[in-house]
């Protein structure tokens, strides 16, 4: 082989590396945006979306509309997600949980990270407002404001009580679903509202007992790492017959079927128990009956969620059928 033409593979060996790099980095690049949004969060609101616009349509929805609806409700999530992420950087990078987030590794400037925020929220409420209507709108802007003013800046950093009224701000997707077929409120998705409302807490205390220490390092006064374990697991209890009661007066308020009355009876009883189950074990550990028992608050963190998944879920079934 000639030199010439070794240097003319040597060239096109190098524009290839460069060329697979850049590709690289584009990839990484998208992906640390869309973590940004906190994929798995975003995909635990829309499950409390869609089911809700069976319901209000009494049946099948407008497809196209559910799909608008999905998009607008991502993008208002995700926006959310993406503020939240710029003013907690400072303590996302001490916490094990959250060191590899964008902003902790510098995939993404905090000053990207911002404009990205402020654009995702522009456009959703755009999108909102040509697809859907001006209530669902207004409400899509609200959840965002109260997930980033109220619970980030003013609430996260100063009471346990953080999270019970700064989850209101994931409350607020079954208004969205529910205006979006009928542009107006009814007391069924404010039923729902509640049973997201009550549920938060159950949900999210078991995950900060499982990241007490982190929250030790951060001085953030979550219930889970400021309580003993045995008095998170009373309030999980609580709250959990607080949310099976509210998800049984969804029957008379929104005339449901045996479908949804057996699911929530049924799945409900099953996060009482996951619930009960916690406290109990705690307890026993802290009393010293069980040497090396655990609370495992993970198992109803994890159970919460199939939880509402299926009680949402069956929303969404028990208008589709004649009983």
């Amino acid at each position: 082989m000639s030199t010439s033409s070794r240097s003319e593979q040597a060239s096109t060996e190098a524009e290839l590396g460069t060329s697979r790099a850049g590709k690289r980095g584009i990839r990484r690049t998208l992906a640390a945006y869309v973590a940004l949004t906190k994929p798995r969060v975003l995909e635990l609101l829309l499950v409390s979306t869609v089911p809700v616009m069976f319901l209000a349509a009494d049946g099948l929805p407008n497809l196209w509309l559910v799909l608008v609806t999905v998009i607008g409700g991502a993008m208002s999530a995700g926006s959310a997600a993406s503020f939240n992420m710029y003013i907690d950087r400072d303590i996302d990078k001490k916490m094990k949980r959250t060191k590899n987030r964008p902003l902790v590794t510098g995939e993404i400037t905090p000053r990207a990270a911002l404009i990205f925020s402020w654009a995702l929220a522009a456009i959703q409420a755009v999108w909102f407002l040509v697809f859907t209507n001006v209530l669902t709108t207004v409400l899509s802007c609200v959840a965002i404001f109260f997930y980033v003013v109220v619970y980030t800046i003013i609430l996260k950093r100063r009471t346990e009580q953080n999270i019970v009224w700064g989850g209101i701000a994931g409350c607020f997707p079954v208004l969205i679903g529910w205006t979006a077929v009928t542009n107006s409120l009814d007391w069924a998705p404010f039923v729902l509202f509640v049973l997201v409302f009550l549920w938060t807490p159950p949900h999210y205390w078991p995950l900060s007992m499982k990241y007490a220490g982190d929250y030790d390092e951060t001085d953030v006064p979550m219930l889970g790492a400021t309580r003993s374990g045995q008095q998170v697991g009373l309030q999980v209890v609580l709250y959990a017959w607080a949310t099976l009661a509210c998800s049984l007066l969804l029957i008379p308020v929104a005339d449901m079927g045996i479908v949804y009355t057996a699911s929530a009876l049924v799945f409900g009883g099953w996060f009482i128990y996951e619930s009960h189950r916690m406290y109990n074990m705690s307890v026993r550990a802290k009393a010293g009956v069980e040497k090396g028992s655990e609370a495992r608050p993970m198992r109803v963190f994890h159970a919460s969620i199939t939880y509402l998944t299926l009680v949402f879920l069956a929303v969404a079934i028990d208008p589709l059928l004649p009983f």
